[in-house]
């Protein structure tokens, strides 16, 4: 069976846009003789390829012996690497000062040290400038290696310097190392599980917290050091409840790009996924007016160079502008609307399927399952969680679990009351099992059971009196979750009402941004 996503070399050539296809041919045309031209048949020959297929391949290049493959195929794929470094030369920060370091390298071997040591200099002031303190430690090394070895006499007291700018940089490095894996840390906490279950969960996070912030963090003024100390803090809110504290510190994580603008080209991604965090902060607190305008923000930079010429930072900001646009029609409640988002996006997560991890595509497909839900469309809500339900994943056990509640709701909406018993025992096993059952999800789970044996006339009444207990429970900072991943209240009172989930949303919406116009004036 061929599989696309086995081989490197195919992903490369897919990855390739026009431009940088016909950079690489003209590339190898000057730096190859006639002679070592099969590795162009070859890429020619993926080019053309849907899947990787290496049966297929050598018919398509027929100058390329089986044996020959794999000799070819390792430098065909340097080769394009060799072209990609050319193009992103002129724009990279990192890639020019790894450059210059070579060519430093290059003069101290060829016994030019006073040459090298200018260099080095020079490199050494762009570095700190542009905050790349891992480069800083590599030149300073090198600096101290000629000075050690060789009689420079480039400047008095020149060991004491080297030593203090040693110590500084690697104290900074250090501490930057440490937050880094904090925050990764966090980060990794919330991916397997989601939020804060209970209080355990949560003693164990603070705990956690305490342990390994460094000591001195929160007096860092370098840019790093900021950034990870913010993000950790990011996390430790979320995976709380803590939205304000989130909010705040989601704020900050992009406020400092925006205080040294130049560093959202060097470091594009942390601030891609900064402004995620931010808009997802806003729409977390219902906070519309801000949600909007940081939306706004985003879809301008999605249209920047700065995005559209990178492809990482193409499918990065793919991610999470339409998680956004998304989250707009949920606070808005205009769910048919945002329906239409949807074939949009398949089409992207299929044609960006080598490059997305599996904890995106589940998010869609459960922010899929909710616009369904919430249009109405229940068969269709039940296809997408059943993709979710049917994953086998260790990733996001939260997710894996109000999947299979909102699988059981929507079959309770259409009727398929043969089903619910053994589904709800199911679904109560699975979320036992992950110790995922909240007070929440425990009224739901018995109001289900418990409307099989009810009377059809008496259905309101229970309805109303789950209402009124959930009702309680809202401001409870445990069940948060509950209600972030499904809008029960709002479902409940459509069923009382007799109108669509969206339509309560929507009225809510309104009332709310009426509210908010008043209180402006």
């Amino acid at each position: 069976m061929p599989n696309r996503s086995a081989d490197a070399l195919f992903q490369l050539v897919h990855s390739l846009q026009k431009w940088e296809k016909r950079n690489f041919k003209l590339y190898v045309k000057k730096t190859s003789s006639s002679e070592e031209l099969k590795f162009l048949q070859l890429f020619d020959a993926l080019d053309k390829m849907s899947e990787y297929d290496e049966a297929v391949l050598l018919k398509k290049a027929p100058s390329i012996t089986k044996q020959q493959l794999s000799n070819i195929k390792a430098h065909l794929y340097k080769q394009i690497l060799g072209s990609l470094r050319m193009l992103e030369n002129e724009t990279d920060i990192d890639i020019q000062l790894h450059e210059q370091l070579d060519y430093a390298h290059i003069l101290y071997k060829k016994g030019l040290y006073h040459q090298s040591l200018k260099l080095l200099d020079k490199i050494k002031d762009t570095a700190k400038s542009h905050n790349q303190m891992s480069l800083l430690v590599q030149v300073i090394f090198l600096e101290k290696k000629i000075e050690s070895l060789h009689i420079t006499r480039s400047m008095q007291d020149r060991a004491t310097q080297l030593t203090t700018e040693a110590n500084t940089v690697n104290e900074r490095l250090i501490m930057i190392t440490r937050l880094s894996n904090l925050a990764l840390e966090l980060y990794s906490w919330y991916i397997q599980h989601g939020h804060a279950r209970n209080e355990k969960d949560e003693a164990d996070l603070i705990n956690f917290f305490r342990q390994n912030l460094p000591e001195g963090a929160k007096h860092g003024t370098g840019f790093y050091e900021r950034m990870y100390l913010y993000q950790s803090y990011c996390w430790y809110a979320f995976i709380r409840h803590d939205f304000l504290m989130y909010y705040r510190n989601c704020q900050r994580w992009v406020d400092i790009f925006h205080a040294e603008p130049f560093m959202i080209e060097i470091d594009t991604a942390n601030y891609i996924k900064g402004m995620h965090n931010l808009i997802s902060a806003h729409f977390d607190l219902q906070n519309y007016l801000k949600f909007e305008e940081s939306l706004n923000r985003f879809e301008e930079f999605a249209e920047s160079k700065i995005v559209t010429g990178n492809e990482n930072n193409r499918i990065q900001v793919f991610v999470y502008l339409n998680i956004a646009r998304i989250n707009k029609h949920f606070m808005e409640g205009t769910f048919e609307e945002g329906l239409k988002l949807v074939p949009q996006i398949e089409e992207k997560l299929s044609e960006y399927t080598l490059y997305l991890d599996r904890h995106r595509v589940l998010v869609f497909y459960y922010k899929f399952a909710s616009l369904y839900f919430g249009g109405g469309y229940y068969d269709k809500s039940i296809d997408y969680l059943q993709k979710i339900i049917n994953w086998k994943t260790d990733l996001r056990s939260d997710l894996q679990c109000y999947a299979r509640l909102l699988h059981l709701i929507a079959h309770y909406e259409l009727g398929n009351f043969d089903i619910l018993e053994y589904l709800a025992k199911s679904v109560y096993r699975f979320m036992a099992k992950m110790e995922n059952m909240s007070r929440v999800e425990e009224e739901i789970m018995k109001f289900l059971r418990q409307s099989l044996q009810t009377p059809k006339h008496q259905i309101k009444t229970e309805l109303e009196k789950l209402l009124h207990r959930l009702k309680s429970l809202e401001r409870s900072r445990f069940e948060t979750r509950a209600f972030l991943y499904l809008d029960i209240i709002s479902w409940l009172e459509s069923k009382l009402r007799n109108v669509a989930v969206q339509d309560i949303i929507r009225e809510k919406f309104l009332k709310k941004s009426g509210a908010d116009s008043v209180d402006a004036s």
